[in-house]
């Protein structure tokens, strides 16, 4: 088969693509207020939250639907090196992704921006710059760029957490110092927190949740704790967790290593805060030169300069 007729089937196919996708955006749209007023004078004893739940049912079982068709996407390129697959689960549990199939759905979708990018790049440039090095350099490029599009959007989602997880710390180790001080243990002081910070710490509240169920299945809590730092993967949880460990090793007081683990964090994020802070006035130099100084320049020059070319003009 030649590129002339590869192309326009190339085009035939990426419009059927986008034509499919729109049509499935469309039936699976949210009804709109009149769809809902209807469905709840046909269905009044159905309550507003029994509607909510249903559609959050939906809108997983079709998460899970994308999910599975992704992971056996990604079976064929998923790594046969237990080295680089601990690697990329780590990476993963890191942003927050802890199913099963999280590494062949994360393989699948790298897999899909490929053939995406490709379906979208290869029928304009090949149509444009023809069989040439150019037009397969531009769609390799395009292809790739879809291919690791899923690498960025994890390492985004993992920065993001790691960084709500590192400021959200110090407070949590307040609390549970007061906790532990006020009497309650340890796996106590931990459900409390997870209970009270809830909506301001959900990330964090999360991971420590995650270790008390752990704990209450009888896993060993240094093995717990080893694993709360490991999953995270944030440096301050790990020595947390190391602190934690050697103060129930030699028996000395919990409550005393997490207050100065706590000062220890709370100096760190106030530093952190300082850096970004005095980062603030070299990064607003380029918004200021390349947009705003231009316009006073324009504003303040600009009647002087037409006055002195009127002038030069009359001379002349």
């Amino acid at each position: 088969m030649s590129w002339e007729t590869l192309v326009p089937v190339a085009v035939f196919l990426t419009i059927t693509l986008g034509v499919w996708g729109f049509l499935s955006t469309m039936a699976d749209r949210r009804p709109s207020s009149t769809e809902e007023r209807l469905k709840r004078v046909l269905h009044p004893v159905m309550p507003q939250k029994d509607l909510k739940l249903l559609e959050q049912q939906q809108q997983a079982k079709f998460q899970v639907k994308v999910s599975v068709a992704a992971s056996k996407l990604g079976k064929s390129l998923r790594p046969t090196n237990e080295l680089e697959l601990g690697k990329i689960r780590l990476h993963l549990l890191n942003a927050g992704y802890r199913g099963e199939q999280a590494v062949m759905a994360y393989y699948g979708w790298k897999l899909v921006g490929l053939l995406v990018a490709l379906a979208i790049a290869v029928p304009v440039f090949i149509t444009r710059y023809g069989v040439t090095q150019s037009g397969l350099t531009y769609s390799v490029l395009v292809g790739a760029v879809g291919f690791y599009l899923p690498d960025m959007y994890v390492g985004q989602i993992r920065k993001r957490r790691m960084e709500a997880i590192f400021l959200a710390l110090p407070d949590a180790l307040d609390l549970m110092v007061v906790c532990v001080e006020a009497g309650l243990g340890l796996d106590t002081a931990m459900r409390r927190v997870t209970s009270e910070l809830s909506s301001s710490c959900p990330v964090l509240c999360e991971e420590f949740a995650i270790a008390n169920f752990q704990v209450q299945m009888g896993r060993a809590r240094k093995d717990v704790l080893r694993d709360l730092g490991t999953r995270t993967g944030v440096e301050d949880m790990r020595s947390l967790s190391a602190v934690v460990i050697q103060a129930e090793k030699f028996g000395s007081s919990i409550g005393g290593a997490l207050r100065v683990q706590s000062d220890s964090m709370r100096l760190k994020r106030r530093q952190l805060a300082e850096e970004r802070a005095a980062k603030t006035a070299v990064k607003i130099m380029i918004p200021l030169v390349l947009f705003i100084f231009p316009g006073v320049f324009v504003i303040l020059v600009g009647p002087a300069g037409i006055q002195i070319a009127k002038t030069m003009l009359g001379k002349g």
